[in-house]
């Protein structure tokens, strides 16, 4: 349905058009959103693509050798040998290298790369490296992919990431070694880290601030579920060759229609091309059905989107400040989710089952999360710092339940259930970092920003397989340090300021007045009303009515 719009809709001066005589808007990005539609059709359609099906296939990606890695049942030819490979004291890596192959017999009903170039014995350590070395890809994505689609562009930068990821992901299936299958991971981390943080970023800035916390939610969700599709279908194919070919058909298809979405108006607007900025813009209101009058765009300060670097977010000290607490809230997120999933053991059973549940097992965080973020009392500050909190704490717990706990009530408060439950409330933090970043930097250094922090988020996630280990000095100890660590993210987070409400910052200048919600008219009026009117005008108005009137007044005296 057709919606015929009012020109001076979100609109800030009026300007004179020269070519129609007609008095036309001018706006900033947020009011000419508002005209276009903040989150129309269109943008529903882009938030399936790009927050549902790209994230389905990035979570595939992503866990991919969790089955391509499985080690099936084996035993050796040579009866004298272990299942370790051992002969007495000797041990697998010991036997000639020619020689080990062929004392090893798969049993199992599927293939992996253990398989294909026998992984075991000395040998099984490299299939953890294969892991190390994609999240060492996705560190490097997120560092580069965030200066380049500041600099390039959101989708020229997205698209051709998605293409390559998709080109080595199917290379990395028919690799004939194992030295060049390692090589094409890193490539596939590479590009499914910067590929994805770009998309979030495009994203939220093709719809309203107020869907942020929405599109998030929703991406993170759909990542979960990519864990157990994922599952699904390598249940019923059991070739690592064929599983690993076969998902990217889902990728080819993102990446084709990934062709035809606009790019970031923000990011245009941002860069000063401020004509196409409105072209993006009102591209997006015919593809919502809405009938959009002219309006044009309010310039922006050339300095903030052409000159910033990594050093722009150092030197502002309220960007400095930000950005230390986020990295430290970044790094505790990944060491602890891939840590409480590394300390939780073998389930044993099957191992598609497993893995269906262990992403399942996220979902009821998301709905809570999104509920609380977007909560007056709550918001984003006060959710992140919550559930890293009663995550941390939940497995400083674990200390105090090493062993069973016999029966009755108190025998559901063991490791595992503490284990899940700080696994829960990592899962809802990693959510809202993801939202929060996004809305505490502005759009000139938002995308590098953003790499900044999930750069130590990817460090966090090399460092992770390492800390189970420190159970054997104490068992506990891998516990007391995610405790530690989501306790003491969950405090620094308080440090950052609320944006729930806040107008969303386009430039360096508008961290100034970050702590302040853009007024709208009425509120601006007061400025120029006596007390008296005031008082009189907060008479006739409930209790709650009149706290917002003087939290308005209280911030307008501030902004003088």
């Amino acid at each position: 349905m057709n919606q015929s719009l009012q020109c001076g809709a979100g609109s800030g001066a009026i300007t004179d058009t020269p070519c129609s005589g007609r008095r036309v808007p001018q706006m900033e990005v947020e009011g000419a959103l508002k005209l276009v539609g903040e989150m129309g059709i269109y943008q529903i359609y882009l938030s399936f693509l790009l927050a549902v099906l790209l994230q389905l296939y990035s979570a595939t990606e992503a866990i991919i050798i969790t089955i391509l890695g499985a080690t099936p049942p084996y035993h050796w030819m040579n009866d004298s040998l272990t299942a370790n490979g051992s002969r007495g004291k000797q041990y697998g890596s010991q036997l000639p290298a020619e020689g080990e192959h062929g004392h090893v017999v798969f049993d199992g009903n599927f293939t992996s790369i253990v398989s294909e170039w026998f992984l075991v014995g000395g040998a099984a350590y490299e299939v953890s490296v294969s892991s190390s070395v994609y999240f060492g890809g996705v560190l490097i994505g997120v560092i580069s992919f965030g200066q380049l689609s500041d600099r390039f562009g959101r989708k020229p930068v997205y698209v051709t990431g998605l293409a390559l990821e998709v080109v080595f992901a199917v290379m990395n299936a028919l690799t004939p070694i194992f030295p060049l299958f390692l090589l094409t991971r890193f490539l596939v981390g590479v590009m499914n880290g910067g590929m994805s943080l770009v998309a979030f970023v495009l994203l939220n800035e093709c719809i309203g601030a107020s869907y942020w916390a929405a599109a998030g939610s929703l991406g993170s969700l759909c990542f979960a579920v990519g864990i157990a599709q994922f599952a699904l279908i390598g249940y019923f194919i059991r070739s690592w060759r064929l599983l690993a070919l076969l998902v990217n058909v889902q990728g080819a298809a993102v990446l084709a229609l990934s062709l035809c979405i606009p790019e970031s108006p923000r990011w245009l607007h941002a860069q000063g091309r401020l004509r196409e900025a409105q072209e993006s813009l009102l591209s997006l209101g015919r593809r919502n059905r809405r009938k959009v009058t002219s309006f044009t765009l309010c310039p922006r300060q050339k300095d903030s989107a052409h000159s910033a670097n990594i050093l722009t977010i150092y030197s502002n000290a309220i960007l400095r400040q930000r950005t230390l607490i986020m990295m430290w809230v970044w790094f505790v997120c990944s060491l602890v989710y891939y840590g409480l999933t590394l300390s939780s053991g073998d389930l044993g059973g099957d191992i598609y089952l497993n893995l269906a549940l262990s992403g399942l097992a996220e979902l009821p965080a998301y709905p809570l999360c999104m509920y609380l973020i977007n909560h007056k009392r709550v918001g984003r500050r006060g959710s992140l710092a919550g559930f890293l909190c009663v995550g941390g704490g939940a497995c400083l717990l674990i200390m105090l339940v090493p062993g069973k706990t016999g029966s009755g009530p108190l025998s559901v408060l063991n490791s595992q259930t503490l284990s899940l439950l700080g696994k829960l409330n990592i899962s809802a933090a990693f959510n809202i970092v993801y939202i929060y970043s996004s809305e505490l930097y502005p759009t000139c250094v938002r995308n590098l920003g953003m790499g900044v922090c999930s750069m130590f988020s990817r460090i966090g996630g090399i460092i992770a397989p390492f800390i189970p280990a420190l159970r054997f000095a104490h068992w506990a100890l891998p516990f007391i340090v995610f405790g530690a660590a989501g306790v003491s993210a969950g405090l620094l987070s308080l440090l950052l300021p609320e944006t729930l409400s806040a107008p969303l910052p386009e430039t360096l200048a508008d961290l100034r007045g970050a702590p302040y919600r853009r007024l709208e008219p009425d509120g601006e009026a007061m400025l120029h009303r006596p007390q008296a009117e005031l008082g009189a005008f907060t008479n006739g108005s409930s209790e709650e009515d009149e706290e917002e009137e003087l939290d308005a007044v209280r911030e307008c005296q501030a902004l003088i």
